[in-house]
Order: C-alpha cells, then structure tokens, then sequence
C-alpha cells in the first residue's frame, strides 16, 4: 500500500456537513504506517487481536486439526458478506422506536447514525467496546451449540474473530487518507463512501461486497440518486 490524494484513485462523493461541525479528512493518517499504529491504539482492534489470540491458543491446545477445520473457517468466510450486510442493514441502520410512553434508541445504532454525520471523526469508525460485553459471550456460546466439538468450535470462532478484525482494518481506511495500491482495497474504499455520500440504502458491504450484488444493493452509481439522509439516516 502506499499513500496519495484520495482523489486521484478513490473519488470522494462529499465532504460536506451543512450546519453540522464535523472531522477533517486531512486530519486522518496519510500513511499505511500512519494507519496501522493508529489501529493499534484503539480499544476494538486490541480487544478482537486478544481475543483471536486467546481462541487459537485454545485451539492449538485442543489440538486434532481435520479437513473440518477448513470446511469451517471456509463456510464462515462464505458467510461473511451476508453477515455484513445483516448487521449493518438491521443493527446499525435501525431507527429509534416507541413501545407505549417509552421511547428506545440502542446505542450501537446511535453511534453509528453520529458515524454518518461525522464520517472522518475516526474513534466513531470503531465497533463500540460495550458491545464485547455480549457480543464475545454469544459468539462462544454459538460457536460451542452449533459446533459438534469444541475443536470446531475454536475454529470457528477464531476464524469468526479474525474476519472481525480484517472488517475493522477495512472500514478505517475508508475514512482515512490511505490510498492502497491493491484494486481490490481501492473498490472496497470507494464502495464505502458510496454508502456514506452519495445513498445510505445501497452499498452495504465494507470489507466483502458479495452480500450486495446477491441481494441487489449494489446499483450503478451513476444511476443511483443521491440521497438527501445520507448523512442523518432520518433519524
């Protein structure tokens, strides 16, 4: 990878916040260097990198590596794009609801509608460290029901986790100045922004984009009308 204009490869759709004061991309790292030490130092990326460790030291510990192992971590990095799009589609981009006098706004979705309307603001591009509080124990505890041993289920939620953190390394990017040399990441980078810029409805996928050619949310940009709550998520 190596660092550049954003618009010379990746174009930015906008960069304007009206009325609202927002983070400066030019306040983003420019270098891969830049990047990487500054993911190091987050509390999501540290979290999943221990967590990844803890699962394939148990894994290893197991021990009795089979072709199943990679039937699984092969299924689950099939998997990946639909999960992707569920959790962004359902999850982050859920709205405030009302059950009676009460009014409910989880906040993983809050923060992500504060990620649309400040998209440089870097700390708002993580997975919220909250959510590790129940996220890592549900995903032990499906890894140990749906697997039929506890060496496949270590396979799993390792390989699980190890996708997690390759999703976090993506979605900074997006949102920093780094220009990859690999096509494959450029796409990745311009696909997001798309989702930011130009239609919040479309162009789900961050670090696979599969999910949205299956499920027909990846248009011609250029057929696509901007959307005027990219930002807001009409929320």
């Amino acid at each position: 990878m190596t660092s550049t204009t954003p618009t010379q490869r990746i174009p930015l759709e906008s960069q304007e916040a009206p009325g609202v004061e927002t983070a400066s991309l030019s306040e983003s790292p420019r270098t891969l260097g830049e990047a990487f030490r500054y993911f190091l130092s987050q509390g999501s990326p540290r979290v999943l990198i221990a967590a990844i460790a803890i699962a394939l030291a148990a894994r290893v510990a197991v021990g009795g590596v089979s072709l199943w192992d990679w039937v699984v971590a092969g299924g689950l990095v099939l998997y990946w794009p639909l999960n992707e799009w569920l959790i962004h589609v359902f999850i982050l981009h859920s709205k405030p609801f009302q059950i009676g006098r009460f009014r409910f706004d989880p906040p993983v979705p809050r923060k992500h509608r504060q990620h649309h309307r400040d998209p440089w603001n870097l700390p708002l591009v993580f997975i919220p460290m909250h959510s590790f509080l129940y996220t890592l124990p549900l995903l032990t505890a499906l890894g140990f029901l749906l697997a039929p041993n506890a060496s496949l289920a270590l396979t799993g939620i390792a390989t699980y986790l190890i996708l997690g953190l390759h999703y976090e390394w993506v979605h900074m990017l997006c949102h920093t100045r780094v220009v990859p040399r690999s096509a494959a990441y450029r796409r990745l980078i311009r696909n997001h922004r798309l989702h930011h810029f130009k239609n919040e409805k479309y162009w789900h996928g961050v670090s696979r984009l599969a999910a949205d050619r299956w499920l027909g949310t990846s248009p011609d940009p250029e057929q696509t009308e901007r959307s005027a709550t990219a930002r807001t998520l009409a929320a």
